[in-house]
């Protein structure tokens, strides 16, 4: 009986001694971020010196040639680029739209979808057809759309505390709705701008081009409730719009890859990363340059506090996310061939506001209960406590067929003001908070962590 009690005295002291020993190790890794800290100014050079980073452009190659660099120049164990063959598409000029009700002429702010072909060059004019769901292009059926243009007008739903999930909901008019609309004869089509604010700042995104090819465009909110009640008073109204895009052949392109080397398990990784690429209407400054240079600064913590990793910690610049995930598919591509093992993944791509926590897929749900048990008290005094079933990314997710034990896990940062700058030309460096920046990259050097500690 004394001996079941001394050993379970013992469990309870090392146990002890374990956080302690994780608490004083989180607490420098915030002092450095906060103190420190360097994504805040690489964000600034990533958005000012080079600004849009679409695939396949000049930039996005000036962003790979600079990330190396910049990698290279924190003397990570291992800096190295990865090939991918990226899709090239161009705007081309500015894009222009009106509403023709009658005699007036009312000019509304568009942009091209990303992947998007273009208008014939004197434009394209039609009656407009509403509609609020791909299911009711069915409904309609080809009498009711052939030679129309079709206005997929679903707004956000409020309801939803978490906005990505309001996004999700809405998604599949502007994914999907140009190539459903176009087998039904539609001439054009119209979306609804994916966000809750109401202003003139049209939302591009990739549309997926079907056999039978359609120019689409994003019509700014303001522009889509204007269209709407007009539509409800004249139901013959006509819209207009011209736009110059264009599918060039696909470019060789990277991804970028920093290491820190595990001192015991090499072969095992723990993987951080963001998107380099970004839509070329802005900066890409909270899509996804906020996420790359917080992956970036996550290995830089570490390495500078002089923590040594069980395991190898990379950060991964992926290419590509937006318009074809290219450089997700290769970074798992090479995981398998290269007999890596992956532990887990964090993607942050959810713009670098506040933190608030992290999603896990992959976990048991014994695991999860043990990772909320064992690491919520870590994480709560920095508001980073948040750990929740369901996480991950696009740029993450090729690795769950190539290493089917992997968890995948989202970085999870407030969400409130990210789908007012998602896509547009407002997302800019001046629309990133300096201090929520910092606190995500510790937030993630801390999880990283734990994970490299303790495993799940």
């Amino acid at each position: 009986m004394k001996l079941k009690i001394l050993l379970s005295l013992s469990i309870l002291l090392a146990a002890a001694s374990s956080q302690a020993q994780d608490s004083l190790a989180i607490r420098k890794i915030y002092d450095e971020a906060l103190v420190n800290g360097q994504a805040y100014d690489n964000l600034h050079y990533l958005c000012k010196n080079i600004g849009q980073r679409i695939s396949g452009s000049a930039n996005a190659q000036k962003a790979v040639d600079w990330s190396k660099k910049l990698m290279d120049s924190y003397g990570f164990d291992h800096v190295f680029l990865q090939e991918v063959m990226v899709p090239h598409w161009v705007r081309g000029d500015k894009e222009v739209a009106k509403i023709i009700d009658g005699s007036k002429e009312i000019p509304v702010p568009i942009c091209a979808l990303g992947m998007s072909v273009a208008t014939p060059k004197e434009g394209v004019t039609a009656q407009v057809i509403e509609v609020q769901s791909l299911a009711e292009l069915k409904t309609l059926g080809e009498s009711a759309i052939k030679g129309k243009i079709v206005f997929f007008n679903r707004p956000f739903d409020p309801r939803f505390i978490e906005t990505g999930r309001a996004y999700g909901a809405a998604g599949d008019q502007r994914f999907a709705g140009p190539s459903v609309a176009a087998k039904y004869g539609a001439v054009g089509a119209i979306v609804r701008s994916l966000t809750e604010i109401i202003d003139d700042y049209p939302h591009t995104g990739t549309t997926m081009n079907g056999d039978i090819k359609i120019p689409a465009a994003a019509i700014s909110t303001k522009g889509a409730n204007l269209l709407s009640e007009i539509l409800k008073k004249s139901p013959g109204t006509k819209f207009y719009f011209k736009q110059n895009c264009e599918q060039l052949p696909d470019v060789l392109s990277y991804n970028v890859v920093a290491e820190l080397k595990g001192s015991e398990n090499p072969n095992k990784f723990i993987t951080v990363g963001g998107h380099l690429d970004s839509w070329d209407l802005a900066e890409g400054a909270s899509d996804d340059g906020t996420g790359v240079m917080q992956s970036l600064e996550v290995l830089r913590i570490l390495k500078t506090v002089g923590y040594h990793p069980k395991n190898s910690i990379r950060a991964v610049f992926f290419m590509n996310e937006e318009n074809g995930d290219k450089g997700g598919q290769k970074y798992a591509e090479l995981a398998a061939k290269n007999k890596e093992e992956h532990i887990a993944a964090i993607e942050t791509d959810e713009g670098g506001f506040t933190p608030r926590g992290f999603g896990f897929t992959g976990l048991s749900t014994a695991a999860l209960k043990g990772v909320v048990q064992n690491w919520k008290p870590l994480l709560e005094p920095y508001d980073a406590d948040k750990l929740v079933a369901g996480g991950g990314g696009t740029d993450i997710e090729p690795l769950k067929t190539a290493v089917p034990s992997i968890v995948l896990i989202g970085y999870l940062p407030d969400s409130q003001r990210y789908f007012d700058l998602h896509h547009t030309a407002k997302d800019v460096f001046e629309n990133v908070n300096k201090r929520e920046l910092e606190l995500g990259s510790a937030a993630m050097a801390s999880l990283i962590y734990l994970i490299d500690q303790h495993g799940f």
